[in-house]
């Protein structure tokens, strides 16, 4: 056995990087946790640090390495796809690279474990998966002490990325196309790979057992994709409803809409990438992990959970691919009336404020001015980075038109088409938005 030593955790914002680093500080470790942002909830005092570690070179690494006293790097960092501030091979081939050199730079015996995506890299068609693949090879080749781990579709608690996904499919009336639930799709909880970290940080930097070793995490037992939901859908207690398949073509448009998202800052969990992933389905051999640590993995029941979801998890679920929705629809409702008003319908919104009197050097001007501050609002919402903002501007500017209409005229709230009326949903929905705006 090792003595204790201290660990730094890359990627530690993540869903498995926060789990380990939570999981193994409950366990007695000495943890250093590294994210480029935290949510203000994740954050654990002084021992998680903001740093913009992709874009260190390979010195400040080994000052990161040394500073901190470091004896086991745990590096769970990595991106779906290429997007705005994201390139699958700086994140996956060159900055491991770089890790590597570090690592070997400190001159400490400092045991690398890595996360990595199952499967022997046959199948191999995306960016993500070959760049993954690149670095395993890195990895392989650099004489470091190492651990490559291949967890298998990870199960925890939190609900992020493609778990939540999976919940929010088992919440909603409908199902994946029958090849999709075909695909083999084997589980790992995330408490057995916290377990395997466990092991391997505690093992002498010498054993033999814990050097230079691949091992796919995952259940034993054979599974598919509908089974995964199935579970999950028994959890929800919605088990017994019959949703409606989802047409092929309509998946794909979905996944290209999660791209063009992407672009805008979002990160959703279905995409071009994770689809042809989730497609080629998860598969491996837990064997060779399971005789040398001696772990009995938790089956799929037994990582779901055989407890019924409570309110907060039905909620979620039901509501994570509606808040898309409610995105989508505000940012049609501001970008698309600001449009008429200032192009189709420009003669008929000027007309209003005429009839009401207001002095004619300054309807233009209104008319113009109002419509290009709705448009603005609808491409604020839009931008993840921008979106609260928009949404509290819109909420002023929504409730400035109420009040201004009221002053003015206030003839417009008994209407016939009740546009006023209709202005307080269209409030109480951006409130809804900006409440369920965190993605972690």
């Amino acid at each position: 056995m090792r003595e204790a030593v201290n660990i730094l955790v890359l990627g530690a914002s993540g869903l498995i990087g926060r789990c380990v680093t939570d999981e193994l500080r409950q366990r007695g470790f000495r943890v250093t946790g590294i994210a480029r942002r935290y949510a203000p909830s994740q954050r654990a005092g002084s021992f998680d640090l903001e740093i913009p570690v992709l874009s260190m070179g390979s010195g400040a690494l080994t000052g990161l390495i040394r500073d901190h006293d470091i004896g086991v790097v745990v590096n769970c960092i990595g991106v779906l796809q290429d997007g705005p501030g994201s390139d699958v091979s700086a994140v996956h081939r060159d900055f491991v690279a770089r890790l590597l050199r570090a690592i070997s730079d400190s001159r400490r015996a400092v045991r690398l474990i890595h996360i990595s995506i199952p499967g022997a890299g046959v199948h191999d068609r995306t960016a993500f998966s070959r760049t993954k693949r690149e670095a395993e090879r890195l990895i392989t080749a650099s004489g470091a002490s190492y651990a490559i781990l291949r967890p298998g579709f990870v199960i925890a608690p939190q609900a992020y990325g493609g778990g939540a996904l999976l919940r929010a499919l088992a919440a909603l009336p409908i199902k994946l196309p029958a090849a999709e639930t075909a695909t083999p799709f084997q589980t790992v909880s995330i408490e057995d790979v916290v377990t395997t970290i466990a092991w391997l940080a505690s093992r002498d930097i010498s054993d033999k057992a814990a050097a230079a070793v691949v091992w796919d995490l995952m259940a034993p037992q054979p599974v598919t994709l509908g089974a995964v939901i199935g579970q999950f859908r028994r959890s929800l207690g919605v088990a017994k409803s019959r949703p409606v398949e989802l047409p092929a073509p309509l998946l794909d448009l979905g996944a290209k809409f999660g791209d063009l998202a992407s672009w805008l800052g979002w990160l959703p969990p279905i995409r071009t990438t994770a689809l042809a992933e989730l497609r080629r389905g998860v598969a491996g051999d837990p064997a060779p992990w399971m005789a040398t640590i001696g772990i009995v993995p938790k089956t799929l029941a037994q990582a779901v959970g055989h407890r019924s979801a409570s309110i907060q998890d039905k909620w979620f679920a039901r509501l994570y691919l509606i808040k898309a929705l409610v995105i989508g629809s505000l940012v049609l409702f501001w970008t698309v009336s600001g449009f008429i008003a200032l192009v189709i319908s420009y003669d008929a919104a000027a007309a209003l404020l005429t009839s009401h009197h207001f002095p004619p050097a300054l309807v233009a001007p209104i008319t113009v001015g109002t419509s290009l501050m709705d448009m603005a609002i609808g491409l604020l919402i839009a931008c993840r980075r921008t979106c609260a903002g928009g949404l509290i501007a819109g909420i002023t500017a929504a409730l400035g038109y109420m009040l201004g209409a009221t002053i003015l005229t206030p003839d417009l709230w008994i209407e016939p088409l009740g546009a006023l009326v209709k202005t307080a949903p269209a409030i109480v929905l951006m409130l809804v938005a900006l409440l369920t705006l965190d993605g972690r």
